[in-house]
């Protein structure tokens, strides 16, 4: 037996390592691009620096000193957007989730009760975004915020409150009703017991929804592309738009995407306790 599990826990290590490899060697790949000269990335892959490659900084002395006001720009826009919306986010989704999670509602003829409605809100994310671009267009040049960091952040705000509210109705009915009550037979009102009872107790699923909604509105793409032109451009767009007359500049993309990555990766794992809670407590409950 001992003999067996010794066995089972190499083969499991080596499937993980495995497995590693595979998901770091991207970013080790955009990592060694970003310090290669042209002309070792159009030729034959090189992967080892100082072996089969001379590094250099050019590139991104290029984007942080040469270009690092029009770099910082569009990482600034980033982080307004993806930041302001993911807190719009939390506040709606939350409220709308302990809604459907404490009241009994029934809606009109259809006869809807808390399970449809929470159905109908997801199903939003269904739409496929392209279908909503021109409606957007024509609705944001009607009210000018095409260009806009409010027009990014409404736009950001109602794609992912479907998802906030889904899994904050399912966070909410996991905590126990009774915490509430109590607080109400000592006095307090529903705000009360809302704000000092159920917000403390629910600080990973909020954990959860920001950082979902900050990822979503961070690496979108097509309503950027579409709804900006220069002064609110983000860094999706801005790393697609690395092209020029000589080809597709594969150095810079690596280094912008690795400037982009960085932000959100920390983000993930300084908070990835509170995400793994958020997400597996609406599925553990009764």
């Amino acid at each position: 037996m001992k003999k067996r599990g010794v066995i089972g826990t190499i083969a499991l290590y080596t499937v993980l390592i495995f497995w590693a490899f595979i998901v770091l060697f991207p970013f080790y790949w955009m990592f060694t691009t970003s310090f290669k000269r042209p002309l070792d990335v159009n030729r034959i892959p090189r992967y080892i620096p100082f072996v089969d490659f001379q590094p250099i900084t050019d590139h991104w002395q290029f984007l942080l000193v040469t270009q690092q006001e029009q770099t910082v720009r569009q990482f600034r826009n980033s982080v307004i957007a993806a930041s302001f919306s993911s807190m719009v986010v939390v506040v709606l989704g939350s409220m709308a989730g302990y809604g459907l999670s404490r009241f009994k509602y029934y809606w009109g003829r259809l006869g809807w009760r808390n399970d449809n409605i929470a159905f109908w809100i997801i199903s939003q994310r269904f739409l496929p975004p392209a279908v909503l671009v021109i409606p957007f267009l024509m609705i944001y040049g009607f009210l000018r915020l095409v260009d806009t960091h409010f027009g990014l952040i409404l736009a950001y705000t109602a794609f992912n409150i479907p998802f906030a509210v889904w899994i904050m109705r399912d966070f909410f009915d996991s905590l126990p009703i009774d915490l509430e009550e109590s607080a109400r037979v000592d006095g307090a009102t529903r705000t009360q017991a809302f704000l000092r009872i159920v917000i403390p107790l629910s600080t990973p699923g909020f954990v959860t929804v920001a950082l979902f909604s900050f990822v979503f509105a961070w690496n979108e793409y097509l309503f950027a592309l579409m709804l900006t032109n220069f002064n609110a451009i983000t860094m999706p767009v801005y790393i697609a738009g690395q092209q020029s007359t000589r080809g597709t500049e594969w150095w810079y993309i690596s280094a912008l995407a690795l400037i982009s990555v960085a932000p959100v990766m920390l983000i993930g794992l300084f908070f990835q306790r509170y995400i793994t809670r958020g997400l597996t407590t609406g599925a553990l409950r009764a």
